[in-house]
């Protein structure tokens, strides 16, 4: 087996976590992987990974190893896909990962199309609304709302992104709209997030302003929040990719409006090593078309 090979199988023991994880991955046995990973570290001299009962994970040279192999093995698959592009369609695995809503409502009805065009391209999502780390976790790319912080991912904006306070008429009956963004404080407010506290932000006299909010629900999925407001229960600050059905149907109607926030970003965000990586582009370009022929759909 050649060292690319053995590259393969250590870089898949790690993404992974696990020797057998791997060995189903990439069928073969455990015993075989193993075997392998054994024989990388008495050629190299050195310990790559720490093994005990319960999980493995990296030395810190084996850590180091870890990233430029990951480096080469995506070079060669670039390359590999250069040429392919150059003779035929483009082929291979694209590993991404989404927030759950947005996947649900967007990625969930393009997909097929993306995969019809491209007969030889597979995809595996992941939707989840945690902040993931691509690097550590290996995806080729992710979507991303709202405000980056990491300055060595690279971005490319989707799709803008516009957020609403809104309620249903029946709430808006019962309680009365706030006129100011502090009077959300007096008002049964629908809780999207994770954390002890959730603030909402508002544009007030020039700048951001975070408000401090309670409520008696509260869930990590806008969906969720949405469903509830709907069915009265408070405010919900959301998105308008979710609730812009519900809102042009007036199930829903929007509060604040003039205290809100410059529209931000949906972004494709992926490691700087994949710039070159033809599927992610191929991608980032069918959704920023196909989002973008969509003007009701601005996404979180």
């Amino acid at each position: 087996m050649s060292q690319l090979e053995d590259m393969r199988l250590f870089v898949s023991v790690l993404d992974c976590k696990s020797f057998t994880a791997a060995a189903d991955t990439l069928g073969l046995s455990k015993q075989f992987v193993s075997r392998r990973i054994t024989g990388l570290e008495a050629r190299l001299g050195v310990r790559l990974i720490n093994r005990s009962t319960r999980k493995l994970n990296a030395t810190p040279v084996g850590l180091a190893y870890y990233e430029r192999a990951r480096r080469i093995l995506d070079d060669v698959d670039e390359a590999e896909q250069l040429v392919t592009l150059q003779s035929s369609s483009p082929r291979g695995l694209l590993r991404l990962s989404a927030p759950m809503s947005f996947g649900t409502l967007h990625l969930s009805p393009l997909l097929p199309g993306f995969l019809q065009r491209y007969p030889d391209v597979s995809i595996e999502l992941d939707l989840s609304d945690r902040v993931i780390d691509l690097l550590e976790e290996g995806y080729d790319m992710t979507v991303r709302i709202g405000v980056l912080n990491d300055s060595t991912l690279v971005a490319r904006q989707i799709v803008p992104l516009e957020t609403v306070t809104c309620c249903s008429p029946d709430y808006l009956r019962r309680r009365g709209a706030p006129q100011m963004p502090s009077d959300v404080r007096a008002h049964d407010c629908l809780l999207y997030g994770h954390g002890k506290t959730v603030d909402w932000s508002y544009w007030i006299d020039g700048r951001v302003e975070r408000i401090g909010v309670r409520g008696r629900l509260r869930v990590n999925n806008g969906e969720l929040v949405r469903d509830a407001a709907v069915a009265g229960l408070g405010l919900a600050m959301l998105p308008t990719f979710i609730v812009g059905t519900e809102l042009e149907a007036g199930i829903l109607v929007r509060v604040l409006r003039e205290y809100e926030l410059p529209s931000a970003k949906v972004f494709a965000v992926y490691p700087q090593h994949r710039q070159a990586n033809v599927l992610v582009r191929l991608l980032i370009d069918y959704l920023q078309v196909s989002l973008g022929a969509d003007q009701q759909t601005p996404g979180n």
